[in-house]
């Protein structure tokens, strides 16, 4: 149930960063959607690596949602009006949240300023229930705990691998003291043989 809810999450996100065309999310999600299918495939396969892997980048993806909740709510030099991080300055496109969020009413200007690009319309919005930078943190939130269980998790379940290929004992394995295969009985002993040409 807890990876249905990460992985509907994740690619809820990651739709919502296309609308936004903020490139520097959107490479981060699709990383992140790797990392998960291969730390499923760890866990399914036994491959402690994979889920060892998988631990690891949550404790990145952790990392990048605070750094996402800091930038959203401006904290020291950060500033969500920046296009440089998030859209690695390709773009001025904003948060899909900034024109769609609840309640929110988007109303163009005309004429537009002379200083607005020609292939991007100019828009006031008014009347949002909510900002959208608090949706932005929400969601870097809900990520930032479901990366939280998925490490627990993660950790568990490498443990559970270690553990059990520690507890793996094969007929005459490492143990001096577990099973002794049969010993020769027999009286005769084997000579060498010597073939001629």
């Amino acid at each position: 149930m807890a990876v249905m809810v990460r992985k509907v999450s994740i690619l809820e996100r990651q739709v919502l960063d296309f609308l936004g065309y903020q490139w520097a999310p959107i490479l981060t999600n699709f990383i992140h959607v790797i990392v998960v299918i291969l730390g499923l495939f760890g866990t399914i396969q036994f491959r402690p690596r994979y889920v060892t892997g998988y631990a690891a980048w949550l404790v990145a993806w952790m990392t990048w949602n605070v750094f996402i909740i800091c930038f959203y709510l401006e904290v020291g030099d950060l500033s969500k009006d920046t296009d440089l991080v998030l859209t690695f300055n390709l773009s001025m496109h904003r948060s899909w949240w900034m024109e769609n969020g609840p309640g929110c009413k988007v109303t163009p200007i005309t004429p537009p300023p002379s200083w607005a690009p020609e292939d991007h319309r100019y828009i006031s919005i008014s009347g949002c229930l909510l900002d959208f930078q608090y949706i932005e943190v929400a969601h870097s939130s809900l990520q930032i705990l479901l990366a939280l269980l998925g490490f627990i998790y993660a950790c568990y379940v490498v443990k559970l691998i270690s553990e059990e290929e520690d507890s793996f004992d094969f007929i005459g394995g490492f143990d001096s003291y577990g099973y002794q295969g049969p010993q020769k009985t027999s009286h005769l002993q084997l000579q060498p043989m010597y073939m001629s040409k």
